[in-house]
Order: structure tokens, then sequence, then C-alpha cells
């Protein structure tokens, strides 16, 4: 069993930056992709950001990327989302998940298996 726990989201005017930090428990985490997913009030659960077991590899959400930056360090069992040039439109509920799976960063929040409670992250214009 894994599990996890977000820390750094907030209230940042449009343009600033945020970094979001996932702690996970358990022997396994440098054995999962690890990933972000946000839901905005009234919408579905969507994909933000992926990374590989070693880090080399990331995936992106296209609207995300170029200001958005995953990465984990499995020494201390945590995963970062950094988040500059915030937008309003980027204000949403972050979640960290992570998966068993193999062989593709394109994931969709039914390959997840294990999941945080949340962030809010709120961005004002």
């Amino acid at each position: 069993q894994v599990q996890l726990a977000e820390s750094g989201g907030g209230l940042v005017q449009a343009g600033g930056s945020l970094r979001l930090s996932c702690a996970a428990s358990g022997r396994t985490f440098s054995t999962l992709i690890m990933g972000w997913f946000r839901q905005a009030p009234g919408k579905e659960r969507e994909f933000v950001a992926t990374i590989s077991w070693s880090g080399g590899s990331t995936y992106y959400l296209d609207s995300v990327k170029g200001r958005f930056t995953i990465s984990r360090d499995n020494a201390k069992n945590t995963v970062y989302l950094r988040m500059d040039s915030l937008k309003p439109e980027d204000t949403a509920i972050y979640y960290c998940a992570a998966t068993r799976l193999r062989g593709t960063l394109r994931l969709r929040v039914s390959d997840m298996d294990y999941w945080g409670q949340g962030t809010q992250v709120t961005v004002s214009s």
C-alpha cells in the first residue's frame, strides 16, 4: 500500500509560481510512475504531468508545457510539480497519484492506483 500526501498549494497572482510536493510512504516508491492531476470546479479530473520511475522521462498536458516541471527524488520518496507563469485557468485542486503500470506515461485517471487528498491552487487575475 502506498499513501500520498500533497503540500504547497495556495493563492498566487497570475504570472506567479508555486511548487507542489507529494510525499509517499512505502518502500516501493522508486518503482512507481508518479503523476499530477487536477480538477477545476464543475470539471472532470484531468491529467497534468507524469514522470518515470527513474525520473528520466516526463510527459505533460499541452497547456502546461514550458510552464510546469515535474521531478522526483527517490531518496526522499517525494515528487514535485514546479508551476511557473501561472494562469487563472490553472486554478484547481491538484492531486498526486501513483501507478504500477509500465510502458507509457500517457496515463488516464483510471490508470492510477493510488491518490493523495489534493491541494488547492488558486490563481487570481
